[in-house]
C-alpha cells in the first residue's frame, strides 16, 4: 500500500509517520516538498499533480492553517488552505480510488451549550478558521471519495510549543497567573490523534462501509484553567529543578482576554461513534499530558 503523507513537520504529521510506517510504502512530504513532489497546500496544481504521480492508496492530509486569529486577516490564504486544498485532494483521491484522511477541527460549531458535540449536529463556525475548516470538509464529502474526516480539538504533542509548555514558562517567570476558565474541552495528544488514524485507516481499507466524519478527543474535560493547574501540580511533583514561582493561577472569562478570533466556549466532543466503530478505548486526557510531561520535564 502506497501512502501520502502532507504535513509531515507538524505536531500531528510527526508522529504520523512513526504511525503510518508499519502500514505500507510512506511519501512523507512538508511545505518545501522534495524529488519533484509538492507538498504546499497554496499550490493546488502542484498538489494535483503529486497525487497524480504517486497514485497512493491513502492519503493523509495533516497540514492545515492554524493560526486561529492571523487567519482574521488573512481569509484568503487561509481558505486556499483549508478549504481548496482539501477539495483538489478530494477530487484527485476520487479520481484515484484513494482513501483520504483529513483532519477537522471543534471550531465548526458555536460553542453553545455544555453538552459533548455529536457528529450530525448542527455547525455554526465563529472565526474565518472554523468557517475554512467547515468548508473543508464539505468539498471532501461532496466529492465522493472515500473519507476519514477526524475533528479534534486542543491538540498538543512533546514537540513544538503548546499551551502546557507556555504555562511552565510563565509559572516560572511571574507570581500570578491568569487563565480562561470558561472554556471546556480535552487536550488531545498527537501521539493518540495519529495511532488512531492508522487503526481507521487499516479497518476502513477492509471495511469501506466505516468511512465518514468522527470525533477524536480523550475521555473526561476540563477548562483551560484547570488544565494550567494540572500542568503546573504535575511540574512540580516531578522536576525539582524546575522552580515554579507562581503561587497563584486565577481563573478569569474569555471576554476579559479579547482576541481577533472567537473561540467556542463548549468544545466537548461525543466520541462514542469513533469507539464503537473501531473498537477503540479512549484514555483519560491527563495520561496523554502526564506523558506528555515526562517528555519534557
Amino acid at each position: 500500500m502506497k501512502i501520502l503523507l502532507l504535513g509531515k513537520n507538524g505536531q500531528v504529521g510527526w508522529e504520523l509517520q512513526r504511525s503510518l510506517a508499519p502500514l505500507g510504502a510512506l511519501t512523507a512530504l512538508d511545505r518545501q516538498g522534495g524529488s519533484g513532489l509538492c507538498g504546499d497546500l497554496s499550490d493546488l496544481e502542484g498538489l494535483a499533480a503529486t497525487v497524480r504521480t504517486l497514485q497512493p492508496q491513502v492519503i493523509v492530509n495533516a497540514a492545515a492553517y492554524t493560526a486561529v486569529d492571523k487567519a482574521e486577516s488573512e481569509p484568503e490564504l487561509a481558505r486556499c488552505i483549508n478549504a481548496e486544498a482539501p477539495a483538489v485532494l478530494a477530487r484527485e483521491a476520487q479520481a484515484c480510488g484513494a482513501l483520504l484522511v483529513h483532519y477537522s477541527t471543534d471550531y465548526v460549531f458555536d460553542g453553545s451549550g455544555d453538552q459533548p458535540w455529536a457528529e450530525g449536529a448542527p455547525t455554526g463556525p465563529l472565526s474565518v478558521y472554523g468557517v475554512t475548516k467547515l468548508a473543508g470538509e464539505q468539498a471532501i464529502v461532496q466529492s465522493g471519495c472515500a473519507h476519514l474526516i477526524l475533528r479534534t480539538s486542543w491538540v498538543y504533542a512533546a514537540r513544538g510549543g503548546n499551551f502546557a509548555k507556555t504555562m511552565l514558562r510563565l509559572a516560572q517567570e511571574r507570581e500570578r497567573l491568569t487563565v480562561i476558565d470558561d472554556q471546556w474541552g480535552a487536550p488531545t495528544g498527537a501521539e493518540l490523534i495519529a495511532d488512531v488514524t492508522a487503526h481507521a485507516i487499516a479497518q476502513t481499507r477492509q471495511q469501506p462501509g466505516k468511512a465518514g466524519i468522527y470525533h477524536l478527543a480523550p475521555a473526561g474535560e476540563t477548562t483551560w484553567h484547570a488544565y494550567a493547574k494540572y500542568v503546573i501540580a504535575q511540574a512540580r511533583q516531578a522536576q525539582d529543578a524546575i522552580k515554579i514561582k507562581a503561587t497563584e493561577i486565577a481563573p478569569i472569562p474569555t471576554s476579559t482576554y479579547p482576541t481577533s478570533a472567537r473561540r467556542p466556549h463548549n468544545s466537548r466532543l461525543n466520541t462514542h461513534k469513533l469507539q464503537t466503530a473501531f473498537g477503540l478505548h479512549l484514555p483519560p486526557w491527563q495520561d496523554g499530558v502526564r506523558r506528555m510531561l515526562a517528555e519534557i520535564l
